[in-house]
């Protein structure tokens, strides 16, 4: 007893000491180029014209997390706060979420011993060998006993299962953050081109009362012999190609309606979209630019490539493990009696106790296959997640490039449209004092309706961009994400 007393210690030692690792290797975040950026833009962008707001950027500013309330219009934040909360696509994504952390409970469960109870009934047909020529004996057996059994972590089988399944965990989560951050995008730029549209809307419409006017002008001259028929003809294209501008913006506008009902989570029949303008809409002039370090660990579509790289690290631990034996221990009490009176008597127990170990040893190849294949899932996702972080730094790169260019569009679509105005007044007043035909009054007019038009869809891209920026930088997404297991979006 004295000699077996230190035996088994030592192998409960070893046990614990091969329980404390766990095989594959430890999952460590990808480094990040430290010359990893943007291209140079000022910081003051440049002037927008002499109505337009200058926008600065704010290198390291704070996004708010409903960054939509930066456009300060009430319309807009009423239609985000009814896509959020009726979203279909953000009811899936928190499903799949709550299907992933179920997954990571599971396999927690390989920490603990299968604790069952099982009972059963057998009735048998026994034949003896008596003297008097056999006789069979029908009896029935009755049994009744919990089973316990317990796989010792020793190679970190479950750890790793675990860790492969919290990373999956997580990549659904941010999944959601990234549902979230295109849903609301989505809203945004929606209602953005609608207020767009129907300011394009009202210059075109403008452009074809010139248009109307002109061709009833040129008719009136040509009955009295001042003006050819080819004249005729050429106001009446003109209106005919002014008229074909119409149908493209009205669908685009009435898309863009149908577009944010299905946003919110109803029919276009259902809920009628607001009247966007660019009156309700406040362009933000400070605009906050999320420094590159920032940008890799807030965007959830590389966090979420960043956790299937973990996954696939923890998957490598779980093959490797596989190539090492594995311990069972179980244990059994069974209470066994020929009829339900006796069966619980304490003389018809019965125990178990068994270890058993298994090692293996010749699987074709198949088991250092499997794990040379998850080292390949490995590599493969890696270059995923550098391909996701290279994607995101061009699109922040191209938004704020895009921002200065609209500066610099807007501002002479300004310019353009002051000049026009300016020459529609001259043109009224030569016409007020007869030193001018009413063709020159109306050719002005159209030159003024057509830099109305070329402004509109300059400053419609201009608030485009700035909410794609918002959106290319994360969005804000973290505060919308409860910190708690659900991890669902308040």
């Amino acid at each position: 007893m004295r000699r077996r007393l230190p035996f088994s210690l030592a192998i409960l030692g070893v046990l614990g000491a091969l329980g404390g690792c766990a095989a594959g290797p430890d999952y460590s975040k990808p480094a990040i180029s430290a010359a990893a950026g943007y291209r140079p833009v000022p910081v003051t962008l440049p002037p927008a014209g002499s109505t337009d707001p200058q926008q600065h950027l704010d290198p390291g500013g704070q996004l708010v997390s409903q960054w939509w309330t930066m456009f300060r219009c009430e319309a807009l934040d009423t239609t985000l706060a009814l896509a959020i909360a009726q979203s279909p696509t953000l009811d899936t994504a928190r499903a799949t979420l709550a299907q992933a952390q179920q997954a990571v409970l599971v396999a927690r469960g390989g920490y603990f011993p299968q604790a069952d109870l099982a009972a059963g009934i057998e009735r048998e047909r026994v034949s003896t060998n008596a003297p008097a020529g056999g006789e069979h004996v029908i009896g029935s057996l009755f049994a009744i006993g919990p089973t316990v059994s317990y796989a010792p972590d020793l190679f970190g089988l479950v750890r790793r299962q675990v860790e492969e399944n919290t990373a999956l965990a997580e990549v659904q989560r941010y999944a959601l953050a990234a549902a979230w951050l295109t849903l609301t995008g989505n809203a945004v730029n929606t209602a953005i081109t609608s207020a767009s549209a129907r300011e394009q809307l009202r210059a075109v419409q403008d452009i074809i009362a010139v248009d109307r006017r002109n061709v009833d002008l040129v008719e009136i001259e040509r009955s009295a012999g001042k003006a050819a028929r080819t004249d005729v003809l050429a106001a009446q294209s003109q209106l005919a190609a002014d008229v074909a501008l119409l149908p493209p913006l009205e669908q685009q506008l009435s898309a863009a309606h149908d577009a944010l009902a299905i946003l919110v989570g109803k029919t276009p029949a259902e809920w009628a979209a607001p009247s966007f303008d660019f009156d309700m809409l406040v362009l933000p002039v400070d605009v906050p630019v999320t420094m590159p370090a920032a940008l890799v660990r807030g965007r959830p579509d590389i966090l979420a490539a960043e956790a299937q790289l973990h996954a696939a690290s923890a998957a490598i631990g779980v093959a490797t493990a596989n190539l090492y034996p594995s311990v069972t221990l179980s244990a059994s009490w069974v209470q066994q009696a020929g009829s339900m009176g006796p069966l619980f008597d304490s003389a018809n127990g019965l125990w178990s106790v068994a270890a058993g170990i298994t090692a293996p040893l010749f699987h074709g190849g198949a088991l250092k296959a499997q794990q040379q294949a998850a080292i390949d899932v490995f590599d493969a996702q890696l270059g995923v997640y550098r391909q996701t972080v290279l994607a995101a730094f061009g699109q922040v790169a191209d938004t704020l490039k895009a921002l200065q260019h609209d500066a610099e569009e807007l501002a002479a679509e300004r310019a353009a449209l002051d000049s026009a105005q300016a020459s529609l007044a001259l043109s009224q007043e030569s016409y007020r004092v007869g030193a001018s035909s009413l063709l020159d009054v109306l050719q002005a007019q159209r030159l003024y309706a057509q830099a109305r038009l070329g402004y509109a869809k300059a400053r419609g891209q201009r608030y485009l961009d700035t909410a794609q920026l918002f959106e290319a930088t994360g969005g804000g997404w973290e505060a919308q994400v409860a910190s708690g297991a659900a991890g669902t979006l308040r």
